[in-house]
């Protein structure tokens, strides 16, 4: 009982030990843009039986650094985007899992905590900060600058079609010499995407404007989705716009199931996301 209890204690250690290690880095040195409130640890509810960590205010936004083993590392970087409607941050499921699962990849990751709740101008400032931030220190990390791109759930989706599409729009007073550095992404999955229909007439959300420097697209959405119609509007605007996208769609999934076991959606867009991401950044 007493060796059960060690071993169990030491392998605890050990994972507090790994944790410790990833790297933290806070967009803001200064006042965070537009933020009213003062900078604080972010407000995080327990799991409940869906074992989903939630973060429901975010007042000192960061990228969370997940690199891949050096033998593995394939030479580029994802900023990761969890959804939660604007509204809260689903932290792990979208978040940290895929960055664990871009790791396996061989891509680095950089889950970013972005502003919430209810703050879209917000979250795009702290979304083309974190592009920028990565940019910058790409070569301690091992990835090409041009090679950075952006991924997004549900809101997060929604953010990072903002990311791609108005790269070009300087929403914050520049910082910091690493404002002079680009904050398009060079590449773009949205994963049960939404928001991207708020037009007239269910149309492309007027923002998301598309021009010849638009990135490259990868979409996964299912049919069931109460958001899914964004995913097609989305699609037809950038097939319209003669922008690359890869659109899949499944018949039935839902939204919001990451890439946990037990959905066929969140078994199937992995997989087809790790092919279009080997051919987007070779």
């Amino acid at each position: 009982m007493r060796l059960t209890v060690l071993i169990l204690f030491l392998g605890f250690l050990f994972l507090n030990v790994n944790a410790q290690k990833k790297e933290v880095i806070y967009l803001w040195p200064g006042k965070v843009p537009g933020e009213q409130k003062e900078k604080l640890p972010p407000v995080i509810s327990s799991p409940g039986a869906d074992n989903v960590i939630r973060y429901e205010e975010v007042t000192n936004p960061l990228i969370e650094v997940y690199l891949p083993e050096a033998s593995a590392n394939k030479g580029a970087g994802v900023v990761v985007c969890p959804g939660g409607a604007y509204r809260i941050l689903a932290y792990n499921k979208e978040g940290t899992e895929i960055a664990e699962w871009l790791n396996r990849l061989g891509y680095a990751a950089f889950v970013l905590q972005y502003r919430v709740p209810d703050k879209r101008e917000g979250a795009l400032q702290d979304a083309q900060r974190a592009i920028r931030i990565v940019r910058a220190n790409a070569s301690r990390w091992n990835i090409d600058p041009g090679k950075v791109g952006i991924m997004g759930f549900s809101a997060g989706g929604s953010l990072s079609a903002r990311s791609a599409t108005q790269f070009n729009r300087r929403t914050y007073t520049p910082v910091d010499k690493t404002d002079s550095l680009s904050c398009r992404p060079a590449f773009a999955l949205l994963i049960y995407p939404a928001y991207l229909d708020q037009g007239p007439g269910n149309t492309l959300t007027p923002e998301l404007t598309l021009t010849p420097e638009t990135p490259p697209f990868f979409i996964f959405q299912t049919a069931d989705d109460t958001y899914g119609n964004s995913a097609i509007v989305m699609t037809g605007a950038l097939r319209m716009a003669k922008i690359p996208v890869e659109l899949h769609v499944l018949p039935s999934g839902g939204h919001g199931y990451g890439l946990r076991p037990g959905k066929e959606a969140a078994e199937t867009w992995p997989l087809l996301a790790e092919k279009w991401l080997k051919k987007i950044t070779e």
